[in-house]
């Protein structure tokens, strides 16, 4: 059972500073991820509060910041669009409303499962690339709106017809627009050099004000336009019953986005500072995050980089941080927002492009590509991203991870072993010059753990290399990376043992864990899983091999 979550601190002078620095960040992130994701701005403050009060009272990390994200508005918006074509525009609410409860069922069924392993199936050069492009492509779509240049219809379907139609259309910018988009742009970037203030939030207070002052609407520079304030009466989507099988299906990718994202952010905080924290109870409080989300129409939320590294920059103590900050989104919410309709459309994109400033950096690519290591999984996923979309981009990329991973095992390597010196100690032979092979003793280890997908593989390559070995009389099968086996793999050791059999060799397992040990010996106990041929030790195996005799210097 799920231990129980123990109630956050009462915020210290830290938190509360924290607290107030983060919420000076989240506001015109909701403003501006609700853009991303077609929706009214109260669906996204909407969403913003119930992360942030959630997670305080459910979550572990004591910087964590769950609100929307760039990428899940996103993948989401995309993900509806194709759920609600041709629909009216109040079903494309509902529809996203039950997409981000759906995903956040998942999380939570997973959290109770306690599948918080299943994060690593998504590679982070994967991660990486996929962050990548997608901030290319949502900052390429900003373009527009930050000159001023309306798009024809089809223009906008893609991020190179879009640049390529800006690019094209230098005659159509409009300069006042041009000019606050730049103007915001310096500012946020001068107000970067003071990371405790709230900078992005300064800047649209000053847009505003400058806004009001110039009568910038009356000079042709568009602005958000009138806000409805959020309505929290918790409902249950208007779909039918087929629409909601459909938005099951697309809610995989954002399952799979979420907490990849909200997990490299969370672990990546807790190593830095020396915290724990606990990958089944983090998918809990994300599932029930998003949950409460779609309950009050919200967007689905997540641990994003920025805020979470911003509440850690601003000294956060504790998960107080979060319900300090949600209290102040709050009051903006009830008292601020007629002023956010004067914010003009340049200023927004640019918050946007602002917001995605860290995911634009191709630092984390080169580093991996410096390594000379999974350099197709880092372009395949930029690739797949900017040709394919962000919804089928977003398949593809984890596609990927799922594909190496799989090739990886089904591919093992396996290495033969001789002894180290005089020593008890076997090593990979090819890699040590004083190793040598012990006389009648074929001794292997795979480097990957046996499973259905490489255990057929391996069980031929040892069966090949034994009728190659002159004089040999048993086979050491090294069994350290395999913690567990699927009936495939007993299967194939069962059949390796009789191959073996034949030929007048024996089969030895060294360094069989218990559990596998026990698995062999209820399934073949007078064969493969006989217990005076199972080991815990190389050299225990060799030794049973020449007859209990340790082998000779």
């Amino acid at each position: 059972m799920p231990s129980p979550v123990p109630a956050p601190p009462l915020p210290s002078w830290r938190d509360l500073a924290a607290g107030l620095c983060v919420a000076g960040l989240l506001i015109p992130e909701a403003v501006a991820y609700a853009g991303l994701a077609r929706l009214p701005v109260g669906h996204a403050l909407a969403a913003t509060l119930a992360g942030l009060l959630v997670y305080g009272l459910a979550g572990g990390s004591r910087f964590a910041v769950v609100s929307p994200t760039s990428s899940s508005a996103a993948l989401s918006a995309v993900a509806v669009l194709s759920l609600t074509a041709g629909a009216p525009d109040g079903d494309f609410a509902q529809a996203l409303a039950a997409l981000v409860l759906l995903a956040g069922a998942a999380l939570a069924l997973l959290g109770i499962a306690r599948q918080g392993q299943l994060s690593g199936f998504v590679s982070r050069p994967v991660l990486r690339g996929f962050s990548f492009a997608l901030a290319v492509s949502i900052s390429v779509r900003q373009l527009p709106d930050a000159l001023g240049l309306p798009l024809p219809h089809d223009a906008g379907a893609d991020p190179l017809r879009t640049l390529l139609y800006t690019l094209g259309h230098g005659a159509l910018w409009h300069g006042p627009s041009l000019a606050i988009a730049l103007g915001t742009a310096a500012l946020i970037a001068l107000l970067r050099r003071l990371p405790r203030l709230p900078g992005m939030l300064i800047a649209m207070l000053a847009a505003i004000a400058v806004s009001e002052a110039l009568g910038l609407p009356a000079r042709g520079v568009e602005v958000v336009g009138a806000i409805a304030p959020p309505r929290f009466a918790p409902a249950l989507p208007a779909l039918d019953h087929e629409q909601w099988l459909r938005a099951a299906e697309l809610a995989f990718g954002l399952v799979v986005l979420l907490f990849a994202e909200s997990w490299g952010s969370i672990r990546g905080l807790a190593l830095a500072h020396d915290d724990s924290v606990d990958a089944d109870r983090e998918l809990r409080a994300l599932g029930l995050c998003n949950l409460v989300s779609g309950l009050v129409q919200g967007m689905a939320v997540g641990a994003g980089f920025s805020a979470s590294n911003a509440s850690a920059a601003a000294g956060a103590q504790s998960r107080a941080t979060g319900l300090v900050a949600a209290a102040a989104v709050l009051g903006a919410t009830l008292f601020a927002l007629p002023l956010v309709a004067l914010l003009p459309r340049p200023v927004l994109a640019v918050a946007v492009m602002g917001a995605l400033w860290h995911a634009l950096s191709p630092a984390p690519l080169l580093a991996v590509w410096r390594t000379r290591r999974d350099r197709a999984l880092v372009a395949g996923a930029v690739a797949a991203v900017l040709a394919l979309g962000v919804l089928h981009g977003m398949l593809a990329a984890v596609g990927l991870s799922l594909v190496a991973a799989l090739r990886r095992f089904s591919q093992p390597v396996v290495h033969e072993l001789g002894r180290l010196g005089g020593t008890r100690n076997y090593v990979v032979l090819d890699a040590h010059v004083d190793a040598h092979a012990l006389p009648g003793l074929l001794i292997l280890r795979p480097e990957e753990p046996l499973f259905f997908a490489s255990a057929e593989r391996v069980v031929n390559e040892v069966a090949a290399r034994a009728r190659a070995r002159p004089g040999l009389r048993h086979v050491v099968l090294s069994l350290e990376e395999s913690s567990d086996l699927d009936s495939t793999a007993v299967e194939c050791l069962r059949e390796l043992r009789q191959r073996l059999a034949r030929d007048g060799h024996g089969l030895i397992l060294a360094r069989a864990k218990d559990r596998v040990r026990a698995l062999l010996a209820r399934c073949d106990p007078e064969g493969v899983g006989r217990a005076d041929h199972m080991t815990f030790s190389v050299a225990d195996a060799v030794r049973v091999a020449r007859g209990n005799r340790e082998p000779a210097e």
